[in-house]
């Protein structure tokens, strides 16, 4: 693949020996279609199982780079460690399980190319397509947790924590260069500077399936995303984001 890509897909992975196969035969089916040049970047956040050996039976080692953290470092971590590795003109972040299709990026690209600079997938929009909904106390979970974020952090969205997220490299790779939180809160302290420097952020209702096998646990990952969500406004009153 040549060393200038137009579009590079981050998937941050934590034991997805199961599923990731699934993911990269879609993923490479797509993109194998498409005229421009692309790269797909798995990063591995200390997984004790196989990850790693999976994408060599999907795709090539031109088309997708694995890379490896120190150990287990979180969501936030991950995504941060392949959006800097990234050499693609547009950047997409998806999770691991596809909950949404990659498919979604064609809705998504027209909108960066007219000049948005980040445009964000969201589940609860009055168009999104919910095929599958989470659990109850899931959704409640997210409801509760948006309406905090809101109230301490940025109003602007209906949905933050979507993992399909795009971006202008030039745009975005400057956001997480300051970006401080290792996990699941990243996606609203990616948006609090996009929306601080400036930047035109369009969100934009997809498709969704949940996953059974989500890796949100429900009582130590809430504490720990309000934890960070108050972190967020602290380091932005220190100026550790200038």
């Amino acid at each position: 693949m040549p060393a200038d890509p137009f579009l590079s897909v981050v998937i941050p992975c934590l034991n997805e020996e199961n599923r990731l196969g699934s993911t990269l035969e879609k993923v490479a089916a797509f993109l194998r279609t498409k005229e421009y040049r692309w790269q797909v970047l798995i990063v591995d956040d200390g997984s004790t199982d196989r990850t790693v050996d999976v994408p060599a039976r999907y795709m090539t080692a031109e088309e997708c780079v694995v890379l490896k953290n120190d150990g287990n470092r979180g969501k936030g971590y991950s995504v941060r460690h392949g959006v800097l590795e990234a050499a693609g003109e547009f950047v997409l972040i998806s999770d691991a399980d596809l909950s949404t299709p990659i498919q979604e990026w064609d809705r998504f690209l027209p909108h960066l190319e007219a000049g948005y600079d980040v445009v964000i997938g969201s589940r609860s929009l009055p168009d999104s397509n919910v095929v599958k909904r989470q659990a109850w106390y899931r959704q409640g979970m997210g409801r509760a947790f948006n309406k905090i974020i809101r109230f301490l952090v940025i109003d602007d969205f209906v949905d933050t924590q979507c993992g399909f997220k795009a971006f202008r490299r030039s745009a975005g790779a400057p956001l997480f260069k300051k970006m401080r939180i290792d996990h699941f809160c990243f996606d609203v302290e990616m948006l609090f500077l996009a929306k601080k420097a400036g930047l035109k952020v369009l969100e934009l209702p997809v498709e969704w399936h949940n996953s059974e096998d989500s890796r949100v646990r429900i009582l130590q990952d809430s504490s720990k995303m309000l934890k960070d969500a108050i972190r967020i406004r602290i380091n932005d009153l220190l100026g550790r984001y200038r």
